[in-house]
């Protein structure tokens, strides 16, 4: 008896404070989640560079590869 008289008490409260918490901590969660939403997004315009500036160092390591084995066709030819 004594035990449920504690645990009424308990959610009393706790239904007390999450009521008096709830308008304070809703608009800090949305602006929480709208940062984490911007955040995403700046992460994934940089590895969207990142991946680009490693594509292009890639072709131009192809190209140069390709030019001077042309090159070295071309001064082998009699």
């Amino acid at each position: 008896m004594e035990r449920n008289v504690e645990r009424l008490i308990v959610g009393a409260a706790l239904g007390l404070a999450a009521s008096t918490l709830l308008p304070i901590l809703k608009p800090l969660a949305s602006e929480g989640i709208q940062a984490f939403a911007g955040l995403a997004g700046r992460v994934k315009y940089a590895a969207q560079i990142i991946r680009e500036e490693a594509e292009d160092i890639v072709a131009e390591a192809q190209f140069e590869r390709m030019r001077k084995k042309l090159d070295r066709e071309i001064m082998s030819e009699p």
